[in-house]
């Protein structure tokens, strides 16, 4: 008789992820064996503290939940010791051009430490090979409405599932759930100096959260000639670097927020909403 598939939930600590997990802590869909949480170290405070609550929540129904890291995002940037895993920052060239650097972060600080846990787990770390055969079912929390962003692992030892999808539900409903179970609050798991943050992020970081906004403005310069190792190599960016689309310093930034709430997909692993989406979505999972 074949062991049993072990059971991971990728654990972004968003809205989807964290539904993901209540579902089964209250036994709706199969547990998991742990939910992982990829840790970039430079989460707002807000995603440690609902991380905390989500430990207990997860402990109390028998699953672990395990940080795992590959370093910190944010001094790995500016060490020029460290390879730089480009982040998508915006950039200006030495005659007005406007660009954005490669996006490699996800995949070095979110993905690369799940897979190596799965592989640990299954009792093959790297560089052992995984027989075929063996694999591990990985769940994942894309909702209806991200169906397109649904696709198969990129590895043999792995197999993507999606119980969002089996019930047929939107980040609406989600939202709802979480709601109805005290999770209301539930806030977006991101870096807290990701480019991709809209002006109500940065307006709302700014006014409520100060010592967060201060530490993004310092990145927002430290950063402003690129990588810091490729400029100890001798070889630096031609241009700028910045953290605000607008391309000026984050601090000089005039903030324009959309009025009225706002709710945005965070990063999870495989849920960046700013990765390309498929043409069409993969195979849906399995509840069962």
């Amino acid at each position: 008789m074949s062991a049993p598939t072990q059971r991971y939930l990728s654990l972004g600590a968003g809205v989807q992820s964290t539904t993901l997990l209540l579902l089964a802590a209250q036994g709706t869909i199969p547990g998991f064996d742990a939910a992982i949480f990829a840790d970039t170290t430079w989460e707002p405070a807000a995603v440690y503290r609902h991380l905390d609550r989500l430990t207990g929540i997860a402990q109390a129904a028998g699953i672990e939940v395990v940080r795992v890291s590959t370093g910190d995002i944010r001094a790995d940037a500016l060490d020029p010791e460290h390879r730089f895993a480009s982040m998508p920052l915006f950039t200006l060239g030495p005659n007005g051009e406007r660009g954005m650097a490669r996006r490699q972060c996800t995949s070095e600080y979110k993905i690369k430490p799940i897979k190596a846990e799965v592989r640990r787990r299954l009792g093959y770390p790297h560089p052992t090979r995984v027989p075929a055969g063996l694999r591990a079912r990985m769940a994942i929390g894309i909702s209806l409405d991200e169906i397109g962003r649904a696709r198969d692992s990129d590895v043999a030892y792995t197999r993507n599932i999606f119980p969002l999808l089996d019930l047929g539900w939107r980040r609406t409903d989600c939202l709802r759930y979480l709601a109805d179970h005290g999770l209301g609050d539930t806030p977006k798991s991101s870096c807290v100096g990701c480019p991709f943050h809209d002006d109500g992020f940065w307006a709302d970081l700014r006014a409520n959260s100060p010592t967060e906004w201060a530490d993004a403005v310092a990145f927002d310069h430290a950063i402003r000639h690129g990588s810091a190792k490729a400029n100890a190599d001798g070889h630096p960016l031609r241009g700028q670097f910045f953290l605000h689309r607008a391309r000026v310093p984050l601090d000089e930034v005039v903030l324009r927020p959309r009025p009225g709430p706002a709710d945005s997909p965070g990063c999870g692993p495989w849920t960046c909403p700013h990765n390309a989406a498929a043409p069409a979505a993969a195979g849906r999972g399995e509840v069962a």
